[in-house]
């Protein structure tokens, strides 16, 4: 995995290359090392490692998700913000399954940093409202759920959270 700036570096000297073939008449290098760079600006806003992460997520295989999320340093210079609250968002995921402390924490991260998708952010609004009521904070978890239910525009969640009104009616 190369760091987001050396994505950027290697794409305009790849691209400024690209140019100066062309200009020697060298279409067919110029268009290569045009796709080249665009290789790169796709990678720099779609991280490979998240990609991976995100297939070994799809396929329920979370300990390869999670050794591919750990090749990944240091988050918050290597990736995009939103990339960011995805990466946290996927810890958050596989720490409900263990720790939930950390996942609270990993979702927070994810909710602070933004996800492209409205349907990740419910889902993950929906799970901080899970952890908030295996923890007693009810008012928190109803907030959360009120949240989850405005941006669940298609819903799909709609039967999680009634679920979970049910269950928050007991506490």
């Amino acid at each position: 995995m190369f760091n987001k700036i050396f994505k950027l570096i290697l794409s305009t000297i790849s691209v400024s290359y690209a140019i100066y073939q062309i200009t020697l008449d060298n279409v067919g290098n110029g268009i290569a090392l045009i796709f080249l760079g665009l290789i790169f600006i796709l990678l720099y806003f779609k991280n490979e490692i998240l990609i991976i992460a995100f297939l070994k997520m799809r396929n329920q295989k979370f300990e390869a998700t999670e050794s591919w999320l750990l090749k990944i340093k240091n988050p918050e210079s290597s990736l995009v913000k939103k990339q960011v609250g995805y990466y946290n968002y996927l810890l958050g995921i596989i720490n409900s399954q263990r720790n939930l402390t950390q996942a609270e924490k990993f979702f927070r991260k994810a909710i602070s940093y933004g996800l492209n998708m409205n349907q990740d952010l419910a889902m993950a609004k929906l799970s901080l409202a899970g952890i908030m009521m295996q923890k007693r904070r009810k008012r928190e978890a109803t907030n959360l759920l009120n949240e989850a239910k405005k941006l669940d525009k298609h819903g799909i969640l709609i039967q999680q959270i009634k679920m979970m009104q049910t269950q928050m009616k007991r506490i």
